[in-house]
Formats: C-alpha cells, sequence, structure tokens
C-alpha cells in the first residue's frame, strides 16, 4: 500500500480542525456527568432505601446497556414526549451537540458514581475514627480526610474512564454531530482512502489520550507525594572492637 504524504497531512488538518468538537464533547460531559455523578453516590451510599435503590437502578441501566442505544434514545426518543417539546429546554434538547453531550454525561456518570464509591469505601476507619476524636466536623473531616484519600484511591480508575469517554465521543458522528472520527468519515467518502484516513484519526485519538493520561498521573503523583518515604538516614560509622581490643581494655 502506498501512502500519500500530501494526502495524509492534508487529513491530519482537516481532522485537527475537528478537535476542538471532540474536546469540546469531552469536557461538557466529563463535568455534566461529574456533577451528575456525585449526585447518584451520595444517594447510593444513603440508608435510606428509596434513593438508593433508585442509584443501584441508575447505575445498572447505564452501565448494563450499550451507549449507541443511549444516545439513539436520548437524540431520536425526547422528541417523542410532548413535554420535553413544550419546555423551555426543548430548543437546546433539539440539538445533537447537546443530545449527544447530555448522553455521554449521562452514561459516564454510572461509572464514575461507582468509582467514587470505591474510593470513599477505601478510606481507613482509624483515619475516620481520628478524626472525629479531634473535634472535626463533618464538613471539615470530608474536606481534610476523606476527600484526599478518596480522590487519591479514585484517580488510576477515573484515568481510564476519562480515557474511555474520549474514545465513545466517536459515536456522536452516528448523531451527525461532525467530530474527529465524523471529519473522518466525510474525508472516506469522498476518497475512498479508509487506511490512511483511520490511522490519522487514531493517532489523534492517541495524542489526546496520552495528554490525559499524563495529566492525571502528574496528579495522582502530586497527591502521593507524602507516601514516598523519605530515604532512611544511614547511622554513623562506629568501629567494632574485636575480641582482643576489648581484653587489652580490660584492666
Amino acid at each position: 500500500m502506498h501512502f500519500d504524504f500530501d494526502f495524509l497531512l492534508d487529513t491530519l488538518r482537516q481532522l485537527i480542525a475537528a478537535v476542538p468538537t471532540t474536546l469540546g464533547l469531552f469536557f461538557c460531559s466529563l463535568i455534566l456527568g461529574g456533577l451528575l455523578s456525585l449526585v447518584i453516590v451520595t444517594m447510593r451510599v444513603s440508608p435510606h432505601w428509596l434513593p438508593n435503590r433508585f442509584a443501584r437502578a441508575y447505575i445498572l441501566v447505564f452501565r448494563g446497556s450499550p451507549l449507541l442505544i443511549q444516545m439513539f434514545l436520548v437524540y431520536y426518543g425526547m422528541g417523542q414526549f410532548g413535554v420535553i417539546r413544550e419546555s423551555f429546554l426543548w430548543p437546546v434538547l433539539r440539538e445533537p451537540y447537546m443530545c449527544a453531550v447530555l448522553s455521554l454525561a449521562l452514561c459516564t456518570a454510572g461509572y464514575t458514581a461507582e468509582i467514587i464509591r470505591g474510593g470513599l469505601m477505601a478510606v481507613p476507619v482509624g483515619q475516620i475514627e481520628a478524626g472525629y476524636s479531634i473535634g472535626l466536623s463533618g464538613f471539615a473531616l470530608l474536606r481534610r480526610v476523606i476527600g484526599p484519600i478518596a480522590l487519591r484511591q479514585c484517580l488510576p480508575a477515573y484515568s481510564t474512564e476519562a480515557v474511555l469517554l474520549v474514545k465513545s465521543t466517536a459515536l456522536a458522528s452516528l448523531v451527525t454531530v461532525w467530530e474527529v472520527t465524523g471529519v473522518a468519515q466525510q474525508i472516506i467518502q469522498q476518497t475512498y482512502r479508509t487506511t490512511e484516513v483511520f490511522i490519522c484519526a487514531a493517532l489523534i485519538y492517541l495524542f489526546l489520550n496520552f495528554v490525559i493520561v499524563r495529566l492525571l498521573g502528574l496528579l495522582e503523583t502530586r497527591l502521593s507525594r507524602h507516601l514516598r518515604a523519605a530515604p532512611a538516614q544511614s547511622a554513623p560509622n562506629r568501629p567494632v572492637s574485636t575480641t582482643t581490643e576489648a581484653r587489652r581494655a580490660t584492666p
């Protein structure tokens, strides 16, 4: 197979022009999904059965069904309800971009809620009891003890979820949002050069995910810096007396 480097450069230029759309989908759904996940995890750890069961059902539905089906239901299904069409949100919700953001956010919220719950469950009970024993209030305990430990525990799994979310933005092209994958499909329809175009698209996704993983890795390192033990200071060398020397020193 012969690669036309001029064609590759032109393809990269067109795909890079679509990167802001991909990043917009990613950040909007990440923020919205993160806020929603905080609500879900609060309900998930609630001792009351009604919010707890609702959170369990939400997580089961959005983790157990394909994202593509969820996106189609949001894009094609919301318009079937007259209440939604007549609401003040309809001018926003009828846009393909917002439908893609909403479906991505709803899906990632289910995964993120379980990641956060796992981080909270990993906080040692002794740390919480110690916080109460020194008189910390509930908010101060959350901010100074539970939050930092849980965040440190969540970051490895959350970085994986962030990478999956970047790759999931490619599905937005199926609801007419022209991000990187959508533009790649348009180029293929015009040129019939599938391999070169998708290689260029894959390189862009690899670069974006590399940057995200590195940034989250740096944050994890910063939060864990106090766990790295300082090098133990060696004790000063002392001369060891031999048995003969000890005997000579004996009067």
